[in-house]
Formats: C-alpha cells, sequence, structure tokens
C-alpha cells in the first residue's frame, strides 16, 4: 500500500496551495520584532520553483504506482517521504498564522526529505524529483529559522542570516558530497541561493551576498567532481 499512499499524499500536497493563500515568504507583521526584510529570505519569485517540484512529485507518484509499486528500490524511500508530504499537507495554512509551528513542521518536511532521498533509486523520476524537493526544503529551513529567531529578537537579521546561511551550506554540502550526481538536490539549494543573493543585491548586502555565492560555487565544484 506504500506506492498508493505515497500517490494519494502527493495530490494533497500539490492541492494544499489552493485550499489556502499562497505563500511567498514571511510577512514581518507576524513577529514581535517587525523587520523592513529579512536579508536570508530569497526574493519572491525565487518560490516559483515549487511548481517544477510540484510537477516533479506528481510525475515521480504516478511512475512510481503505475511501473514500480512493488519494486524494492522505490520502496526504501517511501516511508519517510509519505511522512514530509503528510506533513507538508498542512503546511502552508500553519505558515500563515503560525510561523513558530511551521519552522518546525519544515525542520520535519526536511529531515524526511533527506531521509528519502538517501534512500532513492537513480533517475530523474525518483532521485531527480525527490532531490529538488529536499535541496529547496533544506534552505527553506534555514530561512525559516532565521526568520523566527530575527522576529523574535533572539538574533539580529544580519546576524541570522549569515549564521543559518552558513549552517544551510554545512548540511548541503555534506549530503551533496555523498551523493554528487543527485544533481536535482545541488539545482534545489542554488536556486534558493540564488534567490537570496536577488534580494540583496538592491542594498548591496556584500556578506550575505558573497557567503550565498560562495555556496554556489561550492555546490557547482561537488557536482563537476561527481560528473563521472
Amino acid at each position: 500500500m506504500a506506492a498508493p499512499l505515497v500517490a494519494l499524499l502527493t495530490a494533497s500536497f500539490v492541492l494544499s496551495p489552493l485550499a489556502s493563500d499562497s505563500f511567498a515568504g514571511f510577512e514581518p507583521t507576524q513577529f514581535p520584532v517587525v523587520a523592513e526584510s529579512w536579508p536570508v529570505q530569497p526574493v519572491g519569485w525565487a518560490f516559483s520553483i515549487w511548481g517544477v517540484i510540484y510537477l516533479g512529485l506528481g510525475l515521480s507518484a504516478g511512475l512510481g504506482l503505475l511501473r514500480h509499486r512493488t519494486d524494492p528500490a522505490w520502496a526504501a524511500m517511501r516511508g519517510p517521504l509519505a511522512l514530509s508530504l503528510a506533513v507538508g499537507t498542512f503546511w502552508i495554512a500553519v505558515a500563515g498564522v503560525a510561523p513558530v509551528a511551521a519552522t518546525a513542521m519544515i525542520v520535519v518536511m526536511a529531515a524526511s526529505a533527506l531521509a528519502a532521498l538517501g534512500r532513492a533509486p537513480a533517475g530523474l523520476a525518483a532521485r531527480g524529483a525527490v532531490g529538488l524537493y529536499a535541496g529547496w526544503l533544506t534552505a527553506a529551513t534555514g530561512v525559516a529559522v532565521a526568520v523566527v529567531l530575527s522576529g523574535y529578537g533572539l538574533l539580529g537579521a544580519q546576524t541570522a542570516a549569515i549564521v543559518l546561511l552558513g549552517a544551510v551550506l554545512i548540511v548541503a554540502l555534506a549530503v551533496f558530497s555523498r551523493q554528487p550526481r543527485a544533481w536535482g538536490y545541488g539545482l534545489g539549494v542554488g536556486w534558493a541561493l540564488i534567490g537570496v543573493i536577488a534580494a540583496n543585491l538592491p542594498a548591496a548586502n556584500l556578506p550575505v551576498i558573497a557567503l550565498a555565492g560562495l555556496g554556489i560555487v561550492a555546490l557547482g565544484a561537488v557536482a563537476w567532481r561527481g560528473r563521472g
């Protein structure tokens, strides 16, 4: 029953934005410490990657159900992927009203997505789709934690951005170095970093821009090393 369950949860996850307002980042008014913006949060258009993620997960679930329902290589990733999708189904609705709870949820989503990636078989439909999802969630988790820390006055917005971007890069490079051919993962993290750079260009926030740029270069180096 794992394949039908993943297909059902994928459908609920992909359709969940229709049941609530679209999400393009936390709003400053959601927090006690109101900031004009957060350096760690990607520019709004970067969130369009969700369209690709939804498409990839949908195709993966359909192919898994029709052609790999009893394939043990696919079965291994389905448990943690199902958990991530189940939590993710409610994430947008929670993020609009309870950022702290949403941050806890995205940690669970990212951790289980990474577990699924570690078990995913090679190929676009499995490792490619799950990797892109896990890569964006890795970056999104760092963004959410940084926003909550600064939004509740525990760290300044700039400090939180640098600390959590550094943490994201450590995790991302560790994961990607173990699976350098999981190119979807590198693309997911890299796209988030591009969004962070774009968001910080108007203010010429060089420390954040430089850190995000360094992360893109490092991810590219890992991908190049594992190209064979």
